[in-house]
């Protein structure tokens, strides 16, 4: 959390808004893949992974592999994460969670 406040302390408004439009491309793309009926093993979908830990990494702080896979947890176990994924599609947070347990096994 520390990290995150500061590497998000300076952002300016747009850049605020970049990132959130960021993030909310990739989870519609998790949720596109879904609606595809494409597995969570599939190329698509651990690549969306891999695309999410960048952001993450470019935008909030370091994720790493066990910082990911809390993350992915967390997104079912979180009604708010969960809700809020679920905006997409029902089923999305479970979908990307499962993709990230599986890419994080790897």
């Amino acid at each position: 959390y520390t990290k995150y406040v500061e590497k998000t302390k300076n952002y300016s408004k747009q850049k605020s808004n970049e990132v959130t439009a960021e993030m909310t491309n990739i989870i519609s793309k998790f949720s596109v893949c879904m609606k595809n009926d494409e597995s969570v093993d599939s190329i698509t979908a651990q690549n969306l992974v891999e695309t999410l830990q960048n952001h993450i990494t470019a935008n909030y702080y370091n994720c790493t592999k066990e910082i990911l896979s809390g993350l992915g947890k967390m997104y079912i176990a979180d009604e708010r994460f969960k809700n809020n994924m679920d905006k997409y599609g029902a089923g999305t947070a479970a979908f990307i969670s499962k993709a990230i347990e599986i890419y994080c096994s790897k």
